[in-house]
């Protein structure tokens, strides 16, 4: 089963539940906004049957792959990178920073089987570019 949620504040509507304000600049803020989170959940619910156990958000299935794949990481290791970081919960779609984590290292391992590698590739690729714009010359 998909339960679809509701879209995300912007990082400027509500700033306490992240304990202060998180950077509009941010490689990971800039991603957030620059994904069509809409349209990848659209096509990621229809995977699911009507019935059943509810899966974690579509928003947080390809986002914790597109961390992992930029940043070259293990399956737990994204897990724990995720559980420690304000802008990654962010990016996630996460209301509130919260010190627990959304998904599990096993969790990643069903992501992947649904979510086409050429999807995360283009979001890591957006994200190079937004480091790149951010090198001072």
């Amino acid at each position: 089963m998909y339960r679809v949620k509701d879209s995300q504040m912007s990082v400027y509507d509500y700033i306490p539940p992240f304990h202060g304000e998180l950077s509009h600049k941010n490689r990971w803020v800039r991603l957030a906004a620059a994904m069509d989170w809409d349209a990848f959940e659209h096509e990621y619910s229809a995977l699911f049957a009507r019935g059943g156990k509810v899966a974690i958000p579509a928003r947080v299935a390809l986002g914790s792959l597109i961390i992992r794949e930029a940043c070259g990481l293990s399956d737990r290791e994204t897990v724990a990178l995720v559980r420690e970081s304000p802008y990654l919960q962010y990016f996630l779609g996460l209301k509130a920073f919260v010190d627990e984590a959304p998904f599990s290292a096993r969790s990643m391992e069903m992501f992947r089987r649904r979510i086409p590698r050429a999807i995360v590739r283009d979001a890591v690729r957006l994200l190079r570019g937004f480091e790149r714009e951010d090198r001072p010359d």
